[in-house]
């Protein structure tokens, strides 16, 4: 159908990527002479309807700041001076805006057979990836996404869950958006933490625990020993403010001091001080416990990320970053007087560069090791040098914000606009309602087993079903990671959301069993129509007339800009409202848009209609990061 229109590539267009874009086209040729703007001007101001009695396009004249009538009277003008189309009706005047309703048979028999032949390139856009749009040649642009980043000195619990699934969406957007997208996972791997795990190792470690689970064994230990370091924290502070007390009463404070000194030099706290300065030193021993703790992590969170279909191109890490570099960024922030000493350490005072929110920031202890803005700075250079990326986005909560906010002030303070100006942190609310049987914290994949056990059982109720289905287990855990996913992606980033089992499990409202309900049933559609390819390639398209069918066509019509606009909000959310919204216009059209029992060429019409929609909802799902199941 396209290729009956002869439609030039304007500005902004997509035409191989969005077959809306022929309308988009024609609209804006069609006005141009009539608002006296360009074809690009009118092509930028044309928008998607949030419903579909408002049009399939609109156009809010005010928008193009034509002077002379009102806007009522150039919309009721230019709606009479439209021309005839064979792809568009006459626009409808509502107040200030026109509405555009596209011809039904040529949408059908141009979107249809587009999803048909594009298959799971539906959607995408390798364009807007490229350096330069009219030289590929260029290459693309890249883009780092940094997400997930566990401690290995902590449990991988839902704040790492939320960043993981968020971050993996994001890396497939902007691969669907053409980008060389590289995916990082930047471990928590240094620090006095180490030092207090490795600590920790050495009183209460099992080698075969070790090896059977080393992050829940090294989580294990980890809380042991802070049941240790605690009391004597809690008894340093006590002592500490005893001191302040005596020193402002104007009383001799040197026993107390030498009380405190005694207790800190023989805490937990600083033995881990002690060895992870070892650690900086390059001390071998030590060198050799790290790096053992840390491949065995990254072992086990590559099991954790296959199942949750992640993959990392890259494992960095805070100890990653060289100290010749981390010592070149405290002299320039030295050297330009950005920082100053307190008391042996260094530190940014931030209210005295113009931002008072930042307040203060350590980039140095009075040991002279090295802290995370230290090392977040190094790393930044040095990915810049190594992979000339064209953005950076950050996946990390917004309890961090302050943080992030400091290292990008840093940055400019350093002279590095043009690297500050690349990074963007995207960043989430919690997970809140959370346990374990045994405290605080829950792992993932305790998290995973029990979903996976829940939907196990549903599955069950239906023996028929569940016969039929080849590998129930497996099926079973990726309807609950699907119903976790779904559950996290359901609201803005930025809300805090509360976990609940028995809401992300249920096959009622919009949680994840319900999207791969919808999809598994299309595919039931498709096995008992038994039609080929061929037969459904065939099919006589203007067949499909009735409104349920129409709609459908206009709804899948849209998926491309839901894609483009999901660039621009950065929100899972804006996909998965989209593909709850086509699922329910899916199950409202079954009854009346019967495939088996209906005549051969209906038949064939309505199942072409019904395998473009499930190409659609499998696009989307894959987007996500979600594995569309056939079978449930």
């Amino acid at each position: 159908m396209a290729s009956q229109h002869s439609v030039p590539n304007g500005p902004g267009s997509r035409l191989t990527n969005n077959p809306v874009d022929i309308y988009r086209e024609k609209i804006s040729e069609a006005l141009a002479p009539i608002t006296r703007k360009t074809p690009q001007e009118v092509y930028e101001k044309l928008a998607w309807t949030q419903t579909f009695d408002k049009g399939d396009l609109g156009l809010p004249v005010p928008s193009l700041r034509i002077k002379g009538k009102k806007p009522t009277e150039q919309a009721v003008e230019w709606s009479e001076k439209f021309p005839e189309s064979d792809l568009v009706a006459k626009p409808v005047v509502a107040g200030t805006f026109l509405q555009f309703f596209f011809k039904p048979e040529p949408l059908t028999k141009l979107i249809i057979p587009s999803i048909l032949n594009k298959k799971a390139s539906y959607g995408t856009n390798d364009k807007l990836g490229l350096r330069d749009e009219s030289d590929p040649s260029k290459g693309k642009k890249r883009i780092i996404v940094e997400f997930s980043s566990p401690n290995i000195a902590k449990p991988f619990h839902a704040g790492h869950l939320r960043s993981t699934i968020i971050g993996g969406f994001l890396a497939n957007l902007y691969e669907a958006a053409g980008w060389d997208v590289l995916r990082m996972n930047y471990l928590g791997d240094w620090g006095r933490q180490f030092g207090l795990l490795a600590n920790a190792f050495e009183m209460y470690g099992s080698e075969e625990a070790l090896e059977r689970d080393p992050i829940g064994h090294l989580f294990d230990i980890y809380v042991e020993i802070n049941k240790l370091s605690r009391p004597q924290e809690d008894a340093i502070k006590e002592k500490k403010e005893e001191l302040k007390q005596v020193a402002e009463a104007g009383k001799e404070t040197l026993d107390l001091e030498n009380e405190i000194a005694e207790l800190e030099s023989k805490s937990e706290n600083e033995r881990a001080r002690q060895y992870f300065k070892r650690l900086e030193d390059g001390d071998e021993a030590a060198r050799a416990t790290w790096s053992r703790f840390r491949d065995l992590s990254i072992q086990k969170y590559k099991q954790t990320y296959a199942r949750l279909n992640i993959h990392y191109d890259h494992y960095s890490g805070e100890s990653q970053v060289e100290r010749e570099r981390m010592e070149k960024a405290a002299n320039i922030l030295k050297e330009r007087g950005i920082s100053e000493d307190s008391k042996g350490a260094i530190l940014v005072d931030f209210t005295k560069h113009g931002d008072k929110k930042l307040g203060k920031a350590l980039i140095k202890k009075t040991d002279g090791s090295s802290l995370y803005l230290t090392r977040d700075v190094g790393e930044i250079v040095k990915r810049d040098e190594l992979y000339s990326f064209d953005k950076m986005i950050y996946v990390i909560a917004s309890q961090q914000d302050i943080h992030v906010a400091q290292l990008f002030k840093i940055l400019d303070l350093m002279g590095l606009q043009d690297i500050s100006g690349k990074c963007q942190h995207v960043n989430f609310g919690m997970v809140q309602g959370m346990s374990t049987r045994k405290g605080t914290v829950k792992f993932l994949d305790d998290i995973l087993r029990d979903v996976g056990e829940k939907m196990h059982e549903v599955m069950k109720a239906n023996q028929a079903k569940y016969e039929q289905v080849e590998q129930p287990e497996q099926t079973a855990d990726t309807l609950g990671i699907t119903a976790v996913m779904v559950q996290d992606m359901s609201g803005k980033r930025i809300n805090n959301y509360d976990f609940s089992l028995e809401r992300m499990t249920s096959f009622e409202g919009d949680t994840g069993p319900y999207l791969q309900y919808a999809h598994a049933r299309l595919c039931s559609i498709s096995r008992k129509a038994g039609l080929s390819p061929q037969d459904i390639g065939s099919a006589d398209l203007s067949l499909l007339t009735e409104s349920h069918a129409v709609n459908l066509v206009r709804a899948l019509a849209s998926w491309p800009d839901v894609v483009q606009n999901t660039l621009k909000t950065l929100e899972p959310v804006t996909v998965l409202s989209y593909l709850f919204k086509m699922t329910h216009m899916l199950s409202s059209s079954y009854d009346v848009l019967k495939v088996i029992g209906s005549e051969p060429e209906l038949m064939k019409a309505r199942m072409a209609l019904y395998e473009a929609a499930r190409q659609v909802l499998h696009n989307g799902m894959k987007l996500l990061g979600l594995n569309p199941v056939e079978r449930m």
